[in-house]
């Protein structure tokens, strides 16, 4: 990458979007190549004008930012995402990390936060927040507890793909929407799942995700029990 770093913004607040070019405007290495308000806007200006690095918000006007990073793959491998949004839910974060963002920054940090975390990914280095460092401390925490706790041989039986499938039906995604994020299709997912259901011994999806809330693979949500 050049010393010139090429940035999109994405955010559906103007405002936002302004004071973000503040920032960046006092550093001559930054350069904003556009903005974006919406999921369809986002895509077609990260396709169509190359940026180095998309600085995006959860919260866009049609769809989520999580849809944008991961349809991102497929448009621009290789672009940089650094999440730049006012939620610091751990759920939030662990999604857009595992949809392929690099960084994540809460909008209630100093702007030498959003600096360092712009630096970080155009490393190719991953980047967190400081305000969210001590919630991950202790969730890892109670993570490494449960797991010490909950041990079950039958999940190494698993396939990766299936330890993988396992944790999204446990969040509650419907196997149309699993086949659309994994690039497979609906009816592949469904055997997964019938192969997971088989090895674990589990004969419905409650039951998974009571497995899963156990094994500490996912967070107890009383919407999913």
């Amino acid at each position: 990458m050049s010393d010139t770093v090429r940035i999109l913004i994405a955010d559906d607040h103007a405002l936002v979007r302004e004071g973000l070019r503040a920032i960046l405007g006092g550093n001559p290495r930054y350069i904003v190549v556009g903005e974006a308000a919406t999921v369809a806007g986002t895509i077609s200006s990260a396709r169509e004008l190359a940026p180095d690095v998309l600085l995006l918000d959860i919260g866009l006007s049609g769809g989520s930012g999580v849809e944008v990073i991961r349809r991102l793959e497929g448009v621009r491998p290789g672009l940089r995402v650094l999440v730049v949004t006012m939620h610091a839910r751990l759920d939030l974060v662990a999604e857009c990390f595992r949809a392929g963002a690099l960084g994540y920054v809460v909008k209630d940090s100093a702007a030498s936060c959003l600096l360092a975390g712009i630096e970080a990914v155009v490393a190719g280095q991953r980047f967190l927040d400081a305000a969210i460092t001590p919630q991950v401390l202790l969730r890892l925490d109670e993570y490494a507890a449960r797991r010490f706790q909950a041990r079950d041989p039958a999940y190494d039986t698993l396939t990766r793909r299936e330890q993988q499938i396992l944790r999204l039906l446990a969040e509650g995604k419907s196997p149309s929407v699993i086949a659309g994020s994994l690039f497979v299709s609906k009816k592949t997912v469904e055997n997964h799942r019938g192969n997971i259901f088989g090895k674990l011994g589990l004969g419905n999806l409650a039951e998974l995700v009571h497995y899963a809330v156990r094994m500490g693979i996912v967070e107890l949500d009383d919407d999913r029990l």
